[in-house]
């Protein structure tokens, strides 16, 4: 997986992984989100990495893949389209999901060269934050923390299902772990839920690719389902794309707050 870097300017600390949306690049995302300023301070350069000199900004590129919706081949992490059979849709996305999944979390390996996952953040836009918190389920626990921009969800209401199901802790981290890493029975059982891993979500009321119903939707499932430290910021404005400058404030807060 191809990625672009945006390299710390101080003494490396932290890294940021951010995942673009559907039919984006890395390239494109990355100068496009370091437009995005903060309130704060006034007259001074106030994008991302010049109020975190010692982040590293790391963007996967996502692969070209066959869209049976556009009849194209576009980027994108997995395919996505309405089929009759419930059961057939969700064996169909997971497939091209899992391998994003395995695919990102040999770039999260690459990065622990340089510091340990409890100082990387995971996060995305859109289908990016679907794949990245995919690849938490998976076998991503121990993050610094994850941050969404105007996502959804995936497999949202078999989560609901295992959330309402399971006896205790480790029966419904096995039965997520099963679900988004594809594996009938894991060598290893996986770590339960890490709940102190906080959890950014930011969509705005007036996005009309993704409606804040599907944010909400999310936020309910990680928090009353999963039982997960999730908050959901909502803003009356900003489409499809970061809120400025209040969500660049709000991302900033949540960034030195976790650090």
């Amino acid at each position: 997986m191809s990625v672009v870097t945006q390299r710390e300017t101080s003494r490396h600390t932290h890294t940021v992984i951010f995942l673009h949306g559907r039919d984006s690049d890395a390239q494109e995302f990355a100068d496009e989100f370091f437009e995005s300023e903060a309130s704060e301070p006034a007259g001074r350069p106030r994008t991302l990495p010049d109020l975190f000199p010692g982040v590293r900004w790391v963007f996967p590129t996502a692969p070209a893949l066959y869209s049976k919706r556009f009849d194209t081949t576009i980027s994108q992490w997995f395919d996505i389209w309405s089929v009759e059979d419930p059961e057939q849709q969700v064996e169909i996305q997971m497939d091209g999901l899992k391998q994003s999944v395995a695919a990102l979390l040999e770039v999260i390996r690459a990065e622990e060269i340089h510091v340990p996952r409890q100082n990387i953040f995971l996060g995305g836009i859109s289908q990016g934050f679907a794949t990245a918190l995919s690849t938490f389920f998976a076998s991503g626990q121990g993050f610094a923390g994850l941050v969404g921009l105007c996502s959804w969800m995936p497999f949202a209401n078999l989560l609901e299902d295992l959330g309402a199901s399971s006896a205790n802790d480790e029966q419904l981290s096995n039965a997520v772990h099963r679900l988004y890493s594809g594996q009938q029975s894991p060598e290893e059982s996986p770590p339960p839920f890490l709940r102190s891993t906080p959890i950014f979500l930011g969509h705005s009321v007036d996005d009309d690719t993704v409606p804040i119903r599907n944010g909400r939707r999310m936020r309910d499932v990680l928090v009353r389902s999963l039982q997960l430290n999730a908050q959901l910021h909502e803003y009356a404005d900003g489409g499809h794309w970061v809120n400025e400058p209040q969500g660049v404030d709000d991302i900033v807060e949540f960034l030195n707050f976790t650090m």
